[in-house]
């Protein structure tokens, strides 16, 4: 008896452990990719993804069980030149036909002082680097009208292209790249009646 209450125990603890993590969807309609990079050593040319997509699973409890995965088209690179787009969408920095996706996939997620790091695998051009991405978070918050929560992050790194075959070294063009991440992500709505 004493066995088989020990094993319901174990069970109930477990089931409790997974409720206690929540799936969020990442916005793209308010969320943002940005990137930032230096040209000729005197400015800075800024851009954005505009099509991506990816998950949060967030433990609020225990951030040590949740984990982030995003992926970014490189075809939507977006700088408002057309033909600096176009450049950056050939063979020459992302061949977006060969390498069509920018992933991260987080290994393990940590408290760091006031904010957060996920330590997680990059892959860009074919590449993959372990990288660690500092972020912050708010809420989660209730979305009101059953639309389950809400929550908002923020990450950002530089990591340089060159470590990931994107371009050539050049000095019209900095190998460092400054990424930022301003995320909205939403938990799917409970099932009606629930």
């Amino acid at each position: 008896m004493r066995k088989y209450l020990g094993l319901t125990l174990a069970f109930l603890s477990l089931c409790g452990a997974a409720l206690a993590a929540d799936e969020f969807k990442i916005d793209p309609n308010h969320s943002s990719v940005n990137f930032a990079v230096a040209h000729m050593g005197v400015s800075t040319v800024v851009g954005r993804f505009t099509a991506f997509d990816g998950k949060i699973v967030l433990d609020d409890k225990d951030i040590s069980k949740s984990s982030v995965n995003v992926t970014i088209k490189t075809a939507s690179i977006n700088t408002d030149v057309p033909n600096r787009d176009n450049d950056l969408r050939s063979a020459n920095y992302f061949d977006v036909e060969k390498f069509p996706e920018i992933t991260f996939q987080s290994k393990s997620v940590e408290k760091k002082g006031d904010g957060y790091v996920a330590h997680g695998a990059l892959t860009i051009h074919g590449v993959s680097k372990d990288v660690d991405l500092p972020f912050d978070f708010k809420g989660p918050a209730d979305a009101g009208q059953n639309r389950g929560k809400v929550m908002g992050a923020h990450a950002s790194l530089t990591v340089n292209r060159q470590d990931f075959g994107v371009g050539k070294a050049t000095p019209m063009i900095g190998s460092d790249v400054k990424i930022e991440l301003y995320v909205e992500a939403r938990q799917a709505a409970p099932a009606p009646g629930k």
